[in-house]
């Protein structure tokens, strides 16, 4: 697998966001549900780097929508998962799904140090 493909658990966390959020995923929607389901403080800054991150992989896409007056005139970009993204996702989660078969909750987990 090529290093630049792997996803980051961030990135996992927006990817499936997108999928959660469907037509309604734009920066503020993204932010409150990562926030809300994985109860994680997300910045500004960090969402949209990733985002743009994704976008140039091809594992998302984005358009921007209509203005609206409630924005001040300003118009939300909307993002999408792609195809590849989607494969990206899954192939991810898979393996992830595939470490933890098993797996000890690390509260009883022996640990070394």
């Amino acid at each position: 697998m090529n290093k630049q493909n792997n996803l980051g658990e961030f990135e996992i966390l927006i990817l499936a966001a997108l999928i959660r959020l469907g037509d309604n995923a734009y920066g503020v929607t993204i932010r409150n549900e990562i926030e809300k389901r994985a109860e994680r403080s997300v910045s500004v800054g960090a969402l949209y780097s990733t985002l743009g991150r994704l976008e140039k992989k091809n594992y998302v896409s984005s358009e921007v929508g209509e203005a609206t007056a409630e924005r001040g005139g300003r118009a939300k970009r909307y993002y999408q998962l792609s195809p590849l993204g989607k494969a990206q996702l899954d192939k991810s989660v898979r393996a992830l799904s595939n470490m933890l078969v098993d797996f000890e909750p690390l509260s009883s987990a022996r640990v070394t140090s």
